[in-house]
Protein backbone atom coordinates (compact mmCIF):
# COMPACT_ATOMS: atom_id res chain seq x y z
CA UNK A 1 0.00 0.00 0.00
CA UNK A 2 1.56 3.31 -0.74
CA UNK A 3 0.17 6.78 -0.60
CA UNK A 4 -0.71 8.46 -4.39
CA UNK A 5 2.06 11.37 -3.01
CA UNK A 6 4.59 8.39 -3.10
CA UNK A 7 7.33 7.98 -6.12
CA UNK A 8 7.80 4.43 -6.58
CA UNK A 9 9.56 2.90 -9.82
CA UNK A 10 6.82 0.60 -11.97
CA UNK A 11 10.19 -1.95 -11.85
CA UNK A 12 10.53 -2.27 -7.96
CA UNK A 13 9.60 -4.82 -6.34
CA UNK A 14 7.08 -4.28 -3.50
CA UNK A 15 4.86 -6.90 -1.60
CA UNK A 16 1.56 -6.62 -1.05
CA UNK A 17 1.35 -5.03 2.19
CA UNK A 18 4.57 -3.29 2.78
CA UNK A 19 3.20 0.35 3.77
CA UNK A 20 4.90 3.68 1.85
CA UNK A 21 3.91 6.72 3.39
CA UNK A 22 3.26 10.42 1.46
CA UNK A 23 7.06 11.53 -0.15
CA UNK A 24 9.04 8.32 -0.67
CA UNK A 25 10.90 8.00 -3.42
CA UNK A 26 11.58 4.68 -4.40
CA UNK A 27 14.04 3.79 -7.75
CA UNK A 28 13.75 0.92 -10.47
CA UNK A 29 15.73 -2.42 -9.24
CA UNK A 30 14.73 -2.70 -5.70
CA UNK A 31 12.99 -5.19 -3.82
CA UNK A 32 10.63 -4.81 -0.50
CA UNK A 33 9.78 -7.52 1.59
CA UNK A 34 6.22 -8.13 3.53
CA UNK A 35 5.38 -5.87 6.60
CA UNK A 36 7.93 -3.70 6.38
CA UNK A 37 7.27 0.31 6.76
CA UNK A 38 8.68 3.27 4.75
CA UNK A 39 8.14 6.46 6.61
CA UNK A 40 8.05 9.62 4.89
CA UNK A 41 10.89 11.65 3.20
CA UNK A 42 12.80 8.10 2.84
CA UNK A 43 14.33 7.73 -0.80
CA UNK A 44 15.04 4.04 -1.77
CA UNK A 45 17.87 4.28 -4.68
CA UNK A 46 18.73 1.23 -7.09
CA UNK A 47 20.49 -1.83 -5.67
CA UNK A 48 18.37 -1.51 -2.18
CA UNK A 49 17.25 -5.22 -1.04
CA UNK A 50 15.06 -4.99 1.78
CA UNK A 51 13.69 -7.68 4.07
CA UNK A 52 10.22 -8.03 6.07
CA UNK A 53 9.23 -6.23 9.01
CA UNK A 54 11.77 -3.71 8.80
CA UNK A 55 10.78 -0.08 9.66
CA UNK A 56 12.84 3.06 7.93
CA UNK A 57 11.86 6.70 9.75
CA UNK A 58 11.70 10.27 7.84
CA UNK A 59 14.85 11.13 6.22
CA UNK A 60 16.72 8.08 5.64
CA UNK A 61 18.53 7.06 1.98
CA UNK A 62 19.30 3.48 1.12
CA UNK A 63 21.44 2.17 -1.37
CA UNK A 64 22.73 5.28 -2.42
CA UNK A 65 25.98 4.97 -4.57
CA UNK A 66 29.76 4.81 -2.82
CA UNK A 67 31.06 8.11 -1.26
CA UNK A 68 34.68 6.01 -3.18
CA UNK A 69 36.19 8.06 -5.95
CA UNK A 70 36.98 4.46 -7.54
CA UNK A 71 33.44 3.57 -7.93
CA UNK A 72 32.58 3.36 -11.58
CA UNK A 73 28.88 2.72 -11.62
CA UNK A 74 29.16 -0.89 -10.68
CA UNK A 75 26.00 -2.64 -10.49
CA UNK A 76 26.33 -3.29 -6.84
CA UNK A 77 23.87 -3.64 -3.67
CA UNK A 78 22.41 -2.20 -0.62
CA UNK A 79 21.57 -5.37 1.30
CA UNK A 80 18.98 -4.95 5.08
CA UNK A 81 18.00 -7.93 6.51
CA UNK A 82 14.71 -8.96 8.27
CA UNK A 83 13.46 -6.52 11.77
CA UNK A 84 15.66 -3.96 10.93
CA UNK A 85 14.97 -0.86 12.29
CA UNK A 86 16.30 2.18 10.65
CA UNK A 87 15.79 5.78 12.55
CA UNK A 88 15.92 9.26 11.05
CA UNK A 89 18.37 10.66 8.62
CA UNK A 90 20.48 7.19 8.26
CA UNK A 91 22.34 6.60 5.38
CA UNK A 92 23.46 3.20 3.98
CA UNK A 93 25.25 3.14 0.86
CA UNK A 94 25.43 0.57 -1.77
CA UNK A 95 28.71 -1.93 -2.26
CA UNK A 96 31.66 -0.95 -4.69
CA UNK A 97 33.37 -4.29 -6.80
CA UNK A 98 35.35 -5.24 -3.92
CA UNK A 99 32.27 -6.72 -2.18
CA UNK A 100 29.56 -6.29 -4.39
CA UNK A 101 27.38 -4.90 -1.27
CA UNK A 102 26.56 -3.75 1.68
CA UNK A 103 24.54 -5.53 4.59
CA UNK A 104 22.81 -5.04 7.53
CA UNK A 105 21.95 -7.77 9.01
CA UNK A 106 18.88 -8.95 10.71
CA UNK A 107 17.48 -7.26 14.25
CA UNK A 108 19.74 -4.56 13.90
CA UNK A 109 19.32 -1.15 14.68
CA UNK A 110 20.51 1.96 13.27
CA UNK A 111 19.84 5.09 15.52
CA UNK A 112 19.53 8.40 13.90
CA UNK A 113 22.01 10.06 11.58
CA UNK A 114 24.40 6.75 11.47
CA UNK A 115 26.33 6.27 8.23
CA UNK A 116 26.77 3.23 7.09
CA UNK A 117 29.83 2.99 3.95
CA UNK A 118 30.50 0.73 1.06
CA UNK A 119 31.47 -2.99 1.59
CA UNK A 120 30.68 -2.51 5.52
CA UNK A 121 29.09 -5.86 6.66
CA UNK A 122 26.53 -5.05 10.21
CA UNK A 123 25.80 -8.64 12.05
CA UNK A 124 23.13 -9.60 13.59
CA UNK A 125 21.37 -7.75 16.50
CA UNK A 126 24.03 -5.26 16.27
CA UNK A 127 23.01 -1.91 17.79
CA UNK A 128 24.58 1.38 16.07
CA UNK A 129 23.84 4.41 18.36
CA UNK A 130 23.06 8.08 17.32
CA UNK A 131 25.89 9.78 14.74
CA UNK A 132 27.66 7.08 14.79
CA UNK A 133 30.08 7.14 11.29
CA UNK A 134 31.67 3.64 9.81
CA UNK A 135 33.84 4.03 6.89
CA UNK A 136 34.01 1.50 3.85
CA UNK A 137 35.06 -2.32 4.05
CA UNK A 138 34.49 -2.39 8.08
CA UNK A 139 33.37 -5.76 9.78
CA UNK A 140 30.71 -5.47 12.64
CA UNK A 141 30.03 -8.55 14.79
CA UNK A 142 27.00 -10.03 15.56
CA UNK A 143 25.59 -8.17 19.12
CA UNK A 144 28.06 -5.88 18.59
CA UNK A 145 26.90 -2.27 20.54
CA UNK A 146 28.57 0.85 19.43
CA UNK A 147 27.79 4.16 21.31
CA UNK A 148 26.76 7.36 19.39
CA UNK A 149 29.74 9.77 17.99
CA UNK A 150 31.82 7.10 17.41
CA UNK A 151 33.98 7.07 14.38
CA UNK A 152 34.96 3.83 12.63
CA UNK A 153 38.22 3.71 10.36
CA UNK A 154 37.55 1.88 6.96
CA UNK A 155 38.64 -1.65 7.08
CA UNK A 156 38.46 -2.14 10.74
CA UNK A 157 36.80 -5.62 12.24
CA UNK A 158 34.82 -5.04 15.33
CA UNK A 159 34.42 -8.91 17.05
CA UNK A 160 31.01 -9.58 18.07
CA UNK A 161 29.59 -9.25 21.31
CA UNK A 162 31.82 -5.83 21.90
CA UNK A 163 30.83 -2.53 23.39
CA UNK A 164 32.17 0.62 22.82
CA UNK A 165 32.31 3.74 24.07
CA UNK A 166 30.71 6.68 22.82
CA UNK A 167 32.45 9.28 21.06
CA UNK A 168 35.65 6.70 20.27
CA UNK A 169 38.02 6.70 17.36
CA UNK A 170 37.88 3.00 16.49
CA UNK A 171 41.43 2.90 14.55
CA UNK A 172 42.39 -0.65 15.57
CA UNK A 173 40.73 -3.92 15.14
CA UNK A 174 38.22 -4.72 18.45
CA UNK A 175 38.60 -8.57 19.95
CA UNK A 176 35.38 -9.96 20.67
CA UNK A 177 33.61 -9.93 23.96
CA UNK A 178 35.39 -6.51 24.99
CA UNK A 179 34.92 -3.47 26.21
CA UNK A 180 36.54 -0.42 24.84
CA UNK A 181 37.23 2.89 25.66
CA UNK A 182 39.69 6.06 26.25
CA UNK A 183 41.92 7.76 23.98
CA UNK A 184 43.49 6.21 22.29
CA UNK A 185 40.94 3.14 22.40
CA UNK A 186 42.07 0.67 24.86
CA UNK A 187 40.47 -2.34 26.45
CA UNK A 188 38.42 -1.75 29.19
CA UNK A 189 37.56 -5.29 30.09
CA UNK A 190 35.03 -7.54 28.94
CA UNK A 191 31.92 -7.25 27.79
CA UNK A 192 30.37 -9.22 30.69
CA UNK A 193 26.73 -7.71 31.95
CA UNK A 194 25.77 -8.44 27.81
CA UNK A 195 27.20 -11.67 27.62
CA UNK A 196 25.08 -12.56 30.79
CA UNK A 197 22.27 -11.08 29.40
CA UNK A 198 22.61 -13.50 25.58
CA UNK A 199 23.08 -16.55 28.50
CA UNK A 200 26.85 -17.14 28.27
CA UNK A 201 28.09 -18.91 31.92
CA UNK A 202 29.61 -18.06 34.44
CA UNK A 203 32.10 -20.44 33.33
CA UNK A 204 32.22 -19.02 29.82
CA UNK A 205 32.43 -15.64 31.07
CA UNK A 206 35.80 -16.18 33.50
CA UNK A 207 37.18 -18.25 30.52
CA UNK A 208 37.06 -15.17 28.51
CA UNK A 209 38.29 -13.16 31.01
CA UNK A 210 41.47 -15.03 31.58
CA UNK A 211 41.82 -15.10 27.95
CA UNK A 212 42.03 -11.56 28.02
CA UNK A 213 44.00 -11.38 31.17
CA UNK A 214 47.30 -12.97 28.88
CA UNK A 215 46.48 -10.40 26.00
CA UNK A 216 46.27 -7.47 28.04
CA UNK A 217 47.51 -7.53 31.29
CA UNK A 218 50.46 -9.26 31.47
CA UNK A 219 53.06 -7.31 29.19
CA UNK A 220 53.32 -9.95 26.43
CA UNK A 221 52.86 -9.48 23.13
CA UNK A 222 50.71 -10.90 20.49
CA UNK A 223 52.42 -13.40 19.41
CA UNK A 224 53.75 -14.41 22.82
CA UNK A 225 50.32 -13.97 23.86
CA UNK A 226 48.74 -16.54 21.51
CA UNK A 227 51.44 -19.11 22.34
CA UNK A 228 50.62 -19.00 26.14
CA UNK A 229 46.80 -19.08 25.39
CA UNK A 230 47.10 -22.01 22.70
CA UNK A 231 49.76 -23.77 24.83
CA UNK A 232 47.94 -23.10 28.45
CA UNK A 233 43.75 -23.13 27.96
CA UNK A 234 41.99 -25.52 26.78
CA UNK A 235 40.30 -24.85 23.44
CA UNK A 236 36.36 -23.69 23.33
CA UNK A 237 34.44 -21.88 21.11
CA UNK A 238 34.82 -18.81 22.47
CA UNK A 239 38.83 -19.19 22.74
CA UNK A 240 39.17 -20.00 19.37
CA UNK A 241 36.85 -17.09 17.72
CA UNK A 242 39.45 -14.95 19.92
CA UNK A 243 42.45 -16.20 18.82
CA UNK A 244 41.09 -16.63 14.95
CA UNK A 245 40.04 -12.77 15.16
CA UNK A 246 43.34 -11.66 16.26
CA UNK A 247 45.42 -13.83 14.09
CA UNK A 248 43.73 -12.17 11.00
CA UNK A 249 43.54 -9.37 11.90
CA UNK A 250 45.32 -6.78 9.44
CA UNK A 251 44.76 -3.45 11.71
CA UNK A 252 46.35 -5.08 14.49
CA UNK A 253 44.21 -5.13 17.64
CA UNK A 254 43.65 -2.14 20.06
CA UNK A 255 45.95 -1.27 22.96
CA UNK A 256 45.98 -3.10 26.29
CA UNK A 257 45.38 -0.92 29.43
Amino acid sequence: MHQPLAYVHPQAKIAQNVVIEPFVSIHKNVEIEEGTWIGSHVTIMEGARIGRNCRIFPGAVISAIPQDLKFKGEETLAVIGNNVTIRECVTVNRGTKDRGKTVVSDNVLLMAYAHIAHDCIIGKNAIIANAVNIAGHVKVGDHAIIGGLTAVHQFVSIGQHCMISGGSLVRKDVPPYTKAAREPLTYAGINSIGLRRRGFSSEKINSIQDIYRIIFLRGKNTSQAIEIIESQMAATEERDEILNFIMRSDRGIMKGI
